[in-house]
């Protein structure tokens, strides 16, 4: 049986295995037995973003978590780092996220956050999947005097935005500064407006009109060209994309120039160096990050370890190393000062902590990293081998590697909750990168496509 949990918990096409009503109500109570302790009344609270199938998945999570003698904490539309937060603040047991964060509508997830704010370690996640693929679920449940309750929370999206305006300094102040936000039509569409409004900014709010079906459409942080124009048309001082759950972010300066991940991290992690706030004068970025992150850290007497990609690695590396920032070029950012997760709003707040602290454009600020031409192209593929077993694949990353030299570098993995394969190429000028990406592309479509 293929194993259930991603990189980011389990994902797929709505109504399709896995992503029905029966797997939720497995899940729900999969999640509720692990969760449960004894002579202790467990409670799970639940979020998610504005896909239409997250109604019929939230509500089977419910049932799945009543039938097994817990209570659930519903929260309605709230981002990723929302629930984490709220599933910390509550005393919650455990925290559910129904989202499929960037991916289109039709696409949905599920994302377990453990009582502390940080997503289910990988043992967890396996007892949890242990449960569902035996079976026994149904032998379990609660009996009828001692199930389950299902409680709506009204005022979780006020306790979530004082906990983000708290990540803010006092000292600072948001008044007299135009942002531009792109919601993406989804989690953010009403807390990010609020949030950035009550610190006193000029907030002109896009895609921020959610309808079930349009969440990622032409708009959010893998689409930021709407808001790069409304930028320069507004004559804002930034703006800033969030995905469908908000738990990432890509800026946008003043000029309609759009900022990396990379470059967000390198900007905020000097402030907090000259701050005193970079513990260990560290970094930690994944492997997809710009060789320019590591340049730009090394000039201001920081360094950088790379992990595997996703938000877990990159955090579990935070946690053993005691690094106070962390993330992926995608902008996917984690501030362990300030959350247990990453979080688009926080890592906004801290890009505009940095304007203020620096008083500097946010282009200006942007110079301290050299952005090497990188070219990505997704591509999708019919079975995931070990690509080392693959002669011909190997021998075009080798080839594309000897003539980049120290030049540039060739990456190419799996994503972890789609079936696609990334080939990523760094080198010293767009046509080469374009042209090398090319190259190991085609091999791969043909080999696996």
């Amino acid at each position: 049986m293929s194993k259930l949990f991603g990189t980011d918990g389990i994902r797929g096409i709505a109504n399709v295995h896995p992503m029905t009503s029966e797997m939720a109500l497995k899940v729900g109570r999969a999640i509720a037995y692990v969760s449960r302790k004894k002579g202790h009344m467990s409670r799970i609270l639940i979020g998610k973003d504005t896909r239409l199938s997250g109604y019929m998945l939230e509500n089977a999570l419910v049932s799945g978590i009543c039938s097994m003698g817990a209570d659930s904490l519903l929260v309605g539309p709230m981002t990723t780092p929302g629930v984490a937060f709220l599933t910390k603040s509550m005393r919650a047991d455990a925290g559910i996220v129904i989202s499929a964060s960037h991916n289109p509508y039709q696409d949905n997830g599920i994302k377990i956050f453990s009582r502390n704010g940080f997503k289910l370690p990988d043992s967890m996640e396996n007892e949890i999947e242990e449960l569902i693929n035996s079976d026994n679920l149904s032998s379990l449940h609660a009996e009828p005097s001692l199930m389950g309750k299902a409680y709506r929370i009204e005022d979780a999206r006020g306790r979530y935005i004082v906990f983000l305006k708290n990540s803010f300094p006092n000292e600072y102040s948001m008044e007299g500064m135009r942002v531009v936000l792109d919601c993406s039509n989804g989690a953010t569409y009403r807390v990010a407006p609020e949030a950035f409004f009550e610190l006193g900014a000029e907030t002109i709010p896009l895609f921020n009109a959610p309808d079930g079906k349009n969440i990622n459409k032409d708009c959010g942080s893998q689409h930021p060209a709407t808001l790069a124009h409304e930028v320069v048309k507004n004559r804002a001082n930034v703006g800033f994309a969030f995905d469908g759950d908000g738990d990432r972010v890509i800026a946008v300066d003043e000029n309609g120039d759009v900022l990396t991940g990379d470059q967000m991290m390198a900007i905020c992690a000097s402030v907090m160096k000259k701050q005193g706030k970079l513990r260990k004068n560290l970094v930690v970025s994944t492997v997809m990050s710009n060789i320019g992150l590591g340049l730009a850290l090394k000039e201001f007497g920081a360094k950088t370890i790379a992990t595997k990609v996703g938000d877990r690695y990159v955090l579990e590396e935070m946690l053993a190393k005691d690094a106070a920032i962390g993330g992926e070029d995608s902008g996917h950012i984690i501030f362990l000062d300030h959350h247990t997760t990453g979080d688009g709003i926080i890592a906004a707040f801290q890009l505009l902590k940095a304007m203020k602290h620096e008083d500097k454009p946010l282009s200006e600020l942007a110079r301290i990293m050299k952005v090497f031409p990188q070219r990505l192209i997704n591509i999708d593929v019919k079975f995931k081998p070990d690509i080392n077993t693959i002669p011909e694949i190997v021998a075009v990353i080798r080839e594309v590697e000897g003539e980049l030299g120290n030049k540039g570098r060739v990456l190419v993995r799996y994503s972890g909750t789609q079936q696609m394969c990334r080939v990523m190429v760094e080198g010293p000028s767009e046509k080469d990168t374009e042209i090398y990406c090319r190259k190991v592309a085609d091999v791969i479509t043909e080999k696996l496509g």
